[in-house]
């Protein structure tokens, strides 16, 4: 299915459609704000680990999850001063943080570190979604083995396997970039769309 969404104004009963979708356990192609993204609900362990099985991804490939804001995140990972200030200044945006996980977090998402990792997206449909759905959604790149795809007609063809594509028109073609906040200071661990001029 494929659901036509305007990138900056998504209409209400699209995005509920595209909840509902992700509600009842499906997948979905959605936008992120960088590249398109795979998702589902964190509480649906099969849509997960339907997820791994689309990408042909290895079980021990982490899977990072979107929050709607900065509040949510305390649930999911444990935020300490520096984190939470080097947060406040990024988000939302293109940054996926590393953070030490909670217990609220599915085994199926935690690294062996206990870790897991968070990102705000700043895209209005994700956003939209967000909110339409009331819980994190676990997201990974919708990549074919090593290539982004950012094409809405060849996403849409290359995913038969996924419930629903939220189209929102051309995608970006660089991830987000990926923080460290475990220790004592921010570690890069990849360079993507978001600048590190900051840190």
């Amino acid at each position: 299915m494929r659901i036509e969404v305007h990138p900056t104004h998504p209409q209400a009963r699209q995005v509920k459609r595209a909840a509902e979708i992700l509600r009842r356990g499906g997948v979905i192609v959605y936008p992120t704000g960088t590249v398109y993204g795979l998702g589902c609900d964190i509480h649906q362990k099969r849509a997960v680990e339907r997820i791994y099985q689309i990408r042909q991804l290895k079980k021990d490939h982490p899977l990072s999850f979107v929050c709607p804001d900065l509040s949510k995140i305390a649930r999911y990972a444990y935020v300490d001063d520096f984190a939470y200030r080097t947060m406040k200044r990024l988000i939302p945006g293109p940054y996926t943080f590393v953070l030490r996980a909670t217990r609220e977090v599915p085994k199926i998402l935690v690294r062996k570190q206990k870790t897991v990792g968070i990102r705000v997206p700043d895209h209005p449909v994700a956003q939209a979604l967000l909110q339409e759905l009331g819980s994190p959604i676990v997201s990974t790149s919708a990549m074919i083995g090593d290539e982004v795809l950012n094409d809405p007609d060849e996403l849409h063809q290359r995913f038969p396997q996924v419930e629903a594509f939220v189209d929102a028109g051309w995608g970006g073609i660089e991830p987000s970039t990926v923080i460290d906040l475990t220790g004592d200071e921010p570690v890069v661990l990849r360079e993507g769309a978001g600048s590190i001029d900051i840190l």
